[in-house]
């Protein structure tokens, strides 16, 4: 039987749950390892989970995220690593439901960056990759045995997907470069530390409170689960006696039914299970079973230790006597939890402190590495910390970039706009100066998608935003609003052409498609007093007629707005199919009707800044002036393609072949020329942000 005997291993994630008991135990019982921890601080890490290494002398702690090469090369090189036991990753599979693209940056992506660096090093001797047992897919119910390392991989959830093409990786760089890899797929744990989104901390800090415990659908899924301290144990064998190139299952054949645990629970705090159990609707593809054959670990000798009596019994005393190890938890324990992945929240300290940092904080502890940012502010004024709402959005993703730029320490929103309890726990959690609400239902590919989903475009565009808006008020936060000024059209009093624009106290006047009628919806609504707002959100949700020109009058208190009006947004990236003129560029056919617009690259910087000014109201948030169709794409020819063409149509002809009518119209942007006179006109600002920064690659 190989051995290996490790001198510096890195840790990745391991101020987590499992890992940070892996690492605790590795520091504990060999001094002679230098343990190298790298954690970017997710919110289910907790510096805590690390204190028992904290004053050793072989332990050191790294913040950083996997997915920068630069960091793992320099870490690999400087610290000599000559381990990897690799466990970062995103983990709950209710979370891979509405934010998967996340996962497979952090599980695919953030593995190829480790693996590659392995590559370039060439130091490695071993590097153990932690997958989990829902790789697999799901298990028959009748089946008697469980799956056996070579076993089939059938994922049914993008998190599992994620974790099987991660191993695909891992396989791929063992054969095609001899990397010395080794795998492990495990069963639930459960145990102390653990961030309450999981289903034994969650159902103890419910019980602890005297709430219900929520079982996703009848509660006979059938799942196995094992006590950390023996998992850990697991992963010391594996490390030293596990063989190059293997699979290795970390599991039990003991199973147990989910309401089965919640009953076991119920009985521990002697409450009536009858009555203690909620069933909730069921989260989607929520496998029946998972079972695996644990002979192989067995056999190179390694066995479960704690029985489920003793180990719920350890669990349950750790949390009843550590209530507040992860601060106010509230939106994880919802029966469905939304808890976005967001790096660098709430930095939780070895002396259990909880402090916000922002993202040039630098541990004074000699054992801590911590990259600083460039951009550090020297400002006596509290540091600035905004809460985006609408990551995988264009413009949210855009603000992201522009506060890393910055240097502003920013989240992004976990909790769901509709949802007013996830949005009071996110400004609890996260105690932010400003909050940006960039989410929204525009429609795909267009506002036409609108129109036959309006219960969802409701939901976000109105319910959503209003909520939002009010809890923000109740916190007293500004609150930055991106909304649309597709809301006007051309009339009377502001012909095409004339160069009279729409003011930011005129009436909307366009309502052809449904996506404009939330959006003046909520334009009106956004200075109503909470109480007039509840009264009207009361009225919506009874689904009766709501004539907001007679409630304008009452639209004069809810002052913490800034709601910017965006129009056919454009960037430099021609390549991004939301951009105003990547679309038209692919039209076979194309209006040509000036129209005021908004080129993000300038504008959105500016928004910030008005963050900052804490501006109030309601903005024209576009270049100055106006631009038709074909100066657009006279100018896309003649900068990017003077091979292009392409063909016009009347609005009538334009009809035939789109779901809902379009907004059309010049908006006045003196309110936001007076506040910021250097904005460009919007050709202006077209060709210096746009064409000829495009010119130079094109």
């Amino acid at each position: 039987m190989a051995t290996h005997t490790p001198k510096n291993i890195l840790i990745t994630g391991a101020a987590g749950f499992i890992a940070s008991h892996v690492a605790n135990r590795l520091i504990r019982s060999y001094p002679q390892y230098k343990i190298v921890v790298l954690d970017k601080l997710d919110y289910c890490s907790n510096l805590k989970n690390l204190t028992p290494s904290k004053s050793s002398p072989n332990f050191k702690f790294v913040k950083g995220d996997i997915g920068s090469a630069d960091l793992v090369n320099y870490l690999l090189i400087t610290e000599s690593i000559d381990t990897i036991m690799h466990f970062a990753a995103q983990t709950h599979v209710d979370n891979s439901f509405g934010n998967s693209f996340e996962f497979t940056k952090n599980n695919i992506y953030g593995t190829h960056v480790l693996l590659e660096a392995c590559k370039v090093t060439g130091q490695i001797k071993r590097f153990i990759h932690v997958s989990t047992d829902e790789v697999y897919g799901e298990t028959d119910e009748d089946a008697v045995v469980g799956n056996h390392e070579a076993s089939q991989l059938l994922p049914t959830n993008p998190y599992s997907a994620t974790k099987a093409g991660a191993e695909m990786l891992v396989m791929a760089y063992g054969r095609s470069y001899g990397l010395p890899v080794i795998t492990t797929r495990g069963n639930n744990v459960y145990g102390p530390n653990q961030f309450p989104e999981k289903l034994i901390p969650k159902f103890i800090l419910l019980a602890m409170q005297g709430k219900p415990l929520p079982i996703h659908g009848d509660g006979s899924n059938v799942r196995s689960y094992l006590y950390c301290e023996d998992v850990a144990e697991a992963f010391e064998l594996i490390l030293h006696k596990g063989e190059v190139g293997h699979v290795y299952n970390i599991g039990t054949k003991k199973e147990r039914r989910v309401i089965d645990v919640a009953k076991d629970i119920c009985r521990l705090f002697k409450m009536d299970s009858e009555t203690s159990i909620k069933f909730v609707e069921n989260r989607p593809f929520n496998d029946q079973r998972y079972f695996l054959d644990d002979e192989k670990l067995k056999v190179l000798g390694w066995s479960e230790r704690t029985t489920w009596e003793e180990g719920l019994k350890k669990t349950m005393d750790w949390y009843i006597n550590n209530p507040d190890w992860w601060g106010d938890v509230s939106g994880a324990l919802l029966p469905h939890p939304r808890m976005l992945m967001m790096p660098g929240g709430l930095e939780r300290h070895f002396d259990g402190s909880d402090e916000e940092k922002p993202a040039s904080y630098v541990s004074t502890n000699t054992r801590m590495v911590v990259p600083t940012s460039k951009n550090v502010s020297s400002s006596q004024k509290p540091p600035l910390k905004f809460l985006i709402y609408g990551r995988t959005g264009w413009i949210g993703g855009l603000l992201g970039k522009l506060c890393e730029k910055q240097g502003i320490s920013y989240e992004y929103g976990r909790g769901r706009l509709e949802d007013r309890q996830s949005l009071v726990a996110d400004i609890q959690n996260l105690k932010p100066t400003h909050i940006f609400n960039a989410a929204g239902v525009t429609g795909r590919p267009n506002v036409d998608w609108c129109e036959s989903h309006k219960t969802e475009t409701i939901r976000t565009n109105v319910a959503g935003t209003l909520t939002l808006a009010d809890v923000s008020k109740e916190h007293g936060i500004l609150m930055i609003n991106y909304a649309t000024g597709c809301i006007f059209e051309y009339d009377e009093a502001h012909p095409e052409g004339s160069g009279i624009g729409f003011k930011e106290e005129d009436k909307p006047n366009f309502i052809g498609s449904f996506y404009s009628k939330t959006k003046a919806m909520v334009s009106s609504l956004m200075l109503l007093s909470p109480h007039s707002l509840s009264v009207i959100l009361t009225i919506m949700c009874y689904n009766l007629d709501v004539n907001i020109s007679q409630v304008e009058e009452l639209l004069k208190e809810y002052d913490n707005v800034c709601t910017l009006r965006v129009r056919m947004p454009i960037s430099s990236d021609l390549s991004n199919p939301r951009n105003f003129i990547t679309k038209i560029s692919r039209y076979n056919k194309v209006v040509n009707i000036p129209n005021s617009m908004t080129v993000l690259d300038e504008l959105l910087p500016i928004s910030i800044e008005m963050a900052k000014r804490n501006l109030r109201g309601i903005w024209n948030f576009t270049n100055p002036g106006a631009v038709s169709h074909n100066e657009i794409l006279e100018m896309y020819r003649d900068y990017i393609d003077p091979s292009f063409k392409w063909v016009n149509f009347n609005l009538e002809e334009q009809a035939k072949v789109i779901v809902a009518p379009r907004s059309n119209n010049e908006m006045d942007g003196t309110k936001l020329k007076k506040e910021f006179p250097e904005l460009l006109s919007i050709k202006e600002s077209l060709i210096k942000y746009v064409f000829v920064p495009n010119k130079k690659t094109a």
